[in-house]
């Protein structure tokens, strides 16, 4: 099952510098005297939007309707809701404290066209759970950076849409399209660059640090650790698996 370590001495963290953990963490309801006051989310402190109780609640509804397979845990997400009643708190306290390790994606292939194969990552469910409430919180800052001829991985974007508007093209009277293809751009993804390009807009640094931890998780094949010094997993649920602007 999942493990949450607060330290640095977990299986395939001995030999990980362990980072300095968040402070001044503030709480979803202000208390003024005899009355609530709704606390008012910034761009500094997304960690409290993603962490808030209506996120996390939607971000185990997605989960859980998606299925999936399990991570190197085995975990099925039918037994994620009995895993969170027993280790809820103690997840949201290590992600707050910035002590929260995810654990190395699974490795695993499926056959591409011509007889070659393409490699994903899946994480474990509880580290699909994180990153669903990262993702949801994290889509609309990017959403408006993103060309209105882009259509993939976006919300409420379907084939269907790209197709309707390539037929248009054609009714237009263009007569030429061109199909491209970044080979195993994934796997090559520099981890410094994209952490500069998300600090530009994510200023809350623990998110930008949290994001930085499962692009360092590693990967996991057969029974042998990987670890990850570049590329992103395909299959993991982060903001890069959207189409950049151009797209």
């Amino acid at each position: 099952m999942q493990k949450i370590s607060t330290s640095s001495d977990s299986c395939h963290e001995k030999n990980r510098p362990e980072s300095e953990g968040y402070r001044g963490v503030q709480t979803f309801i202000g208390i003024t005297e005899n009355h609530l006051t709704e606390v008012r989310f910034t761009q500094d402190n997304l960690l409290e939007q993603i962490l808030s109780p209506h996120n996390l609640n939607k971000a185990y509804k997605q989960v859980v309707s998606n299925h999936g397979s399990g991570g190197i845990d085995g975990m099925a997400t039918d037994e994620l809701l009995p895993w969170l009643r027993l280790h809820k708190e103690d997840l949201l306290v290590a992600i707050t404290r910035g002590k929260y390790r995810p654990n190395p994606v699974l490795r695993v292939e499926i056959p591409k066209d011509g007889g070659k194969k393409r490699q994903l990552g899946i994480p474990t469910v509880v580290d699909r759970f994180v990153q669903q409430s990262l993702s949801q919180i994290l889509s609309p800052i990017y959403e408006r950076e993103f060309s209105d001829t882009s259509y993939g991985f976006r919300p409420k974007r379907s084939c269907h849409d790209a197709l309707k508007q390539a037929q248009s093209y054609i009714t237009s009277g263009y007569k030429y399209a061109v199909d491209l293809d970044l080979e195993k751009f994934f796997d090559t993804v520099n981890h410094s660059r994209l952490i500069e390009l998300l600090s530009k807009r994510v200023k809350d640094g623990r998110v930008v640090s949290l994001i930085h931890k499962y692009l360092q998780a590693g990967v996991q094949v057969g029974h042998k650790f990987e670890d990850s010094h570049s590329g992103v997993p395909q299959g993991a649920l982060c903001i890069v698996s959207h189409n950049p602007p151009y797209a």
